[in-house]
């Protein structure tokens, strides 16, 4: 088992919604080669700077550039050696469970574990007939694939029928997950109580991206999923794993921020041309001005939300380039997060976990023995008529949630 991230308490990180929109400064809009080649720039300056998570979107339309998340967090993987990668989010919905599985377990061998991942429906309605889905279907869609994509991960041999895929027979995912346990899952939602419901059930983490709407509405999802959590048995609601979304913009002077970030948030594709700036930040978390002005309103999301695991912001949208994104990543890295971690560990009751890691899921599934190495043995790979083509004892179905491993 081998991973360098390190991180614990709360993780501190960036997301992009791989947007490509015009410099409202400038005119210019940069190419598409361009901004997927900044996206790998700024995951290596957010490690660089002292962050603990890199995630992001999926999306099969234009003005995005972010199709195959898995790619580009591969390239950044063998770039980095400690930050997380995840996405924000996988498409739970219109992508094959099969191949998530795939993907994502391959991302875990690639990165020493550094890897989960976080699933949702996601906002653009046409992608489903895309993918030859039906809309309608959205939520039977999102429980049923993840119920397979768990099965997968879980089991070396799956047989499986369901309502929206063809059966699985004697099927094998390969490779299989990490030292035998899967990548860590959370559940994305703005607006479903449905998908909260879901994480709780499974004892998966729950993010709330509470960048667009007030923070009342992001409370009643975040407490129904703290209280199903402890419903269904796996620990109290305050050792709910829970994630929220951010979104800043700093200078040392905070006039020179709003005037600075002003004709980027006006221009913006989703809220450009709507609310002022100022209603704006008033309603939700987006917060522009100093450095210090950010540490007071995420230090206070604890009274918020109460303790959660980690917090990710939005800083590279808009038209923003890429010079000023990365002086924003100095200022969160250098000022912002450090006094962050600080605040929000304080009378942080010892009971309320920290961040999930590979390394210490590992942990609580082998203890300090030996993970699991998943070795094929010499078969056609056909398990219609055979048992496990692997040669050691697998991991239980379960182990990814701490069920002790059963010996041979």
């Amino acid at each position: 088992m081998s991973e360098h991230a390190d991180t614990s308490g709360i993780q501190f990180g960036l997301f992009t919604v791989s947007d490509i929109t015009q410099n409202p400064v400038t005119g210019e809009t940069p190419s598409e080669r361009q901004k997927i080649k900044d996206a790998i720039t700024i995951a290596k300056h957010a490690e660089d700077v002292g962050l603990d998570v890199f995630a992001v979107g999926e999306h099969h339309n234009p003005p995005f550039w972010s199709s195959s998340p898995t790619t580009t967090l591969a390239a950044i993987a063998a770039q980095t050696e400690r930050i997380i990668l995840s996405t924000s989010t996988t498409l739970i919905t219109t992508n094959d469970p099969v191949k998530i599985a795939e993907d994502f377990a391959m991302l875990q061998h690639i990165s020493d574990g550094r890897t989960d991942l976080m699933l949702g429906r996601g906002n653009t309605g046409p992608v489903y007939p895309w993918f030859g889905k039906d809309i309608r279907q959205g939520l039977p869609l999102a429980i049923e694939n993840y119920a397979l994509l768990r099965k997968l991960w879980d089991e070396d041999v799956v047989d499986w029928e369901g309502k929206f895929r063809t059966p699985l027979q004697g099927f094998t995912s390969t490779p299989r997950p990490l030292d035998g346990v899967a990548p860590f899952v959370w559940h994305g939602s703005i607006r479903t109580p449905e998908i909260a419901e879901q994480a709780a059930y499974y004892g998966d983490g729950f993010f709330a991206n509470n960048i667009f709407w007030p923070k009342e509405h992001y409370q009643r999802l975040i407490e129904l999923y703290r209280q199903r959590y402890a419903h269904y048995g796996h620990g109290t609601p305050e050792q709910a794993i829970v994630g929220i979304g951010g979104q800043v913009f700093m200078r040392a002077n905070s006039q020179d921020a709003v005037n600075e970030f002003r004709p980027y948030f006006d221009n913006a594709p989703v809220y450009g041309h709507g609310p002022s700036m100022e209603d704006f930040t008033e309603m939700t978390p987006l917060t522009v001005g100093s450095p210090q002005q950010v540490i007071d309103r995420y230090a206070a999301m604890r009274d918020t939300f109460g303790d959660y695991q980690r917090q990710l912001f939005l800083i590279d949208h808009a038209g923003l380039p890429l010079k000023v994104v990365l002086e924003q990543l100095d200022i969160l890295g250098g000022e912002v997060v450090p006094a962050l971690r600080k605040e929000l560990a304080k009378n942080r009751p010892a009971s309320v976990p920290d961040a999930p890691t590979h390394a210490a899921r590992v942990k609580a599934v082998y203890g300090d023995g030996p993970a699991r190495e998943a070795r094929p043995g010499a078969n056609r790979g056909d398990n219609l008529t055979v048992g496990s083509p692997y040669q050691d004892t697998p991991a239980p179905a379960g182990a990814a949630f701490g069920v002790g491993r059963k010996e041979a």
